[in-house]
């Protein structure tokens, strides 16, 4: 069982988009918790006030909403009554046990889940504290039940596991804005929440990936003077495609002021994706062979790093974005440093290319110059050899002086 914590200012928010799947028939509320009355007898308005009442009573809680995913393993099939009884035990070891809350059986997804909809505004008043709620309370209680009800455990399963996220089917969503927006839903909340970016170019180059972008508009639309901020699906051509949809639409509420606090915390965050990325370019760089991005793409998608390529309208690139899928983050290529900007790695491809030529220009040069010698040393050799084994007279080689004189014959006649 994997357990999921989201905390939020509005409760309403979450209430109905718990309810408009259920009128979609994609969910069903299968239980309600301290409430006065049945469930059968609660409407929506009956179970907005009973959390609305308890958030008066705090009025300095600003997040005072909590929404729970509990998602269990493909293979398990659950029925409603465990469920619910899951969602009862797993409240009240998070110390939720005598909130009101709704448990909502969801039936939108591959896998089976349920959604918990509460408030941590006590009767007295007092707030229940959220400050790593996860670490401190739900990761003991998953542990505990997953032994208590059989269930398939999630320990180590993030480390085996990896995230894929397929591209939005275009010709399947860009007709009716309610698929639209549950199918650019499904990115965001993987996106929005697990990727460290911090400017609206690098969260679009993790979204453009799905076919999702993020738009404020032209600066003389009324979205942009307004500080708004439109999802649109793409087309396989990275063309807008279908109704755009407002941020204050989607159940997280990705607005522009959602966004620009995400950028100033994922900043210190996402320092340690920086240093591995610079790295990467680094030991990449180390090989005199790396002698143009498109190669050198190919040789940082081998450490889980996708890279991105701005080019003008002429084809000249001018900027570089990267998107470490092992940490997590979106890097500007300028923000690691000067060498590591579209062209400083321009420069250091070109470096290389002299190196190589300069290389190869002296590896000739020097097979000449062998070649000259080898050439020279046959010469000597071959007339060495000639003249060991000319056949000359040794008396060409003997000085005068030394040479024996010959003694005359008597003659005959003496």
């Amino acid at each position: 069982m994997v357990a999921v914590i989201k905390t939020s200012s509005s409760i309403r928010g979450i209430l109905n988009y718990n309810e408009n799947k259920v009128e979609l028939g994609k969910a069903e509320c299968i239980s309600a918790v301290n409430y006065p009355l049945e469930l059968e007898k609660l409407n929506f308005t009956s179970k907005l006030k009973r959390f609305l009442k308890l958030a008066e009573l705090n009025t300095n809680t600003k997040r005072n909403s909590v929404h729970i995913s509990l998602n269990f393993d493909p293979s398990e099939n659950h029925s409603k009554e465990k469920l619910a009884e899951i969602a009862d035990t797993y409240m009240e070891k998070l110390g939720f046990g005598r909130q009101p809350y709704l448990v909502y059986q969801h039936h939108d997804a591959g896998h089976p889940h349920c959604h918990i909809v509460t408030n941590n505004i006590q009767r007295d008043g007092k707030r229940i504290d959220l400050h790593l709620l996860g670490v401190r309370k739900s990761e003991p209680a998953r542990k505990e039940i997953e032994e208590m009800f059989g269930l398939v455990k999630a320990e180590g399963r993030k480390q085996k596991e990896h995230f894929s996220l397929n591209p939005i089917d275009v010709g399947r969503v860009q007709y009716g804005k309610a698929e639209s927006r549950k199918a650019i839903n499904s990115v965001l909340n993987k996106v929005l929440f697990d990727y460290k970016y911090s400017s609206l170019p690098e969260l679009n180059a993790v979204l453009n990936l799905y076919n999702v972008h993020a738009d404020r508009g032209s600066e003389e639309s009324r979205v942009f003077k307004n500080n708004g901020l439109l999802y649109k699906i793409l087309d396989p051509n990275s063309k807008p495609i279908g109704v755009p949809i407002k941020a204050s639409e989607f159940y997280s509420r990705p607005t522009l002021k959602f966004l620009e606090e995400k950028f100033r915390i994922n900043e210190t965050k996402k320092q340690y994706g920086k240093s591995h990325v610079k790295n990467a370019l680094r030991q990449a760089f180390s090989d005199e062979r790396m002698t143009s991005v498109e190669r050198l793409s190919e040789r940082l998608k081998e450490q889980g790093i996708h890279t991105i390529l701005r080019k003008s309208s002429e084809g000249k690139l001018y900027g570089i974005t990267f998107i470490d899928f092992k940490t997590q983050s979106v890097v500007n290529g300028s923000s690691l440093g000067k060498e590591f900007s579209a062209k400083g790695i321009q420069k250091s491809c070109a470096m290389n290319i002299l190196a190589l030529e300069r290389k190869y220009q002296k590896s000739n040069s020097t097979a000449s110059e062998k070649f000259q010698n080898l050439e020279s040393q046959e010469y000597v050799k071959e007339n060495l050899s000639d003249i060991l084994l000319r056949g000359e007279k040794i008396d060409d080689y003997v000085s005068k002086q030394f040479k024996q004189k010959k003694k005359k014959r008597p003659s005959k006649g003496l």
